[in-house]
């Protein structure tokens, strides 16, 4: 696996929709909200987008997961969109921790979730605000 990128998402996203997160139980919102967001603003037909929806539903779950679990609330989650992308990008306000993949993390510390986001998005990174760490990771629109 490659590390993580150090930048923000590309600058030519657009926000679509935006999730704020505070338990778990909120992760069923966001599920049924993405899915309906990336039907809303597919270029193309919703089979035409195969597994990509899915994908990025794992990977929003994984990633909303670790800064609800690790993070400082609330765990914000946008939808952005390019040219030719869908991005994810979900922040926590915990400044003091940083994105490491799990192979140099004792395994209950979590971090399997930016394996599954390499495996399946296009690119993932990561940056910092004053206020706020950003995970985002970039899916294709069509397969």
């Amino acid at each position: 696996m490659s590390p993580i990128r150090t930048s923000p998402p590309p600058l030519d996203a657009t926000e679509l929709t935006v999730w704020v997160l505070d338990s778990p139980k909120e992760l069923r919102v966001l599920r049924a909200g993405l899915i309906a967001a990336l039907n809303e603003h597919a270029l193309s037909s919703w089979d035409a987008l195969a597994d990509i929806p899915d994908r990025m539903v794992l990977v929003a779950t994984e990633l909303a997961t670790n800064a609800i679990k690790h993070g400082i609330p609330p765990t914000i989650v946008r939808l952005l969109r390019t040219r030719d992308q869908f991005v994810l990008d979900v922040a926590d306000h915990d400044l003091k921790t940083f994105p490491e993949l799990a192979d140099t993390r004792p395994l209950n510390a979590g971090g399997r979730g930016l394996h599954l986001a390499q495996a399946f998005a296009l690119v993932v990174g990561w940056y910092a605000t004053d206020t706020t760490k950003h995970i985002w990771a970039a899916f294709p629109l069509a397969p």
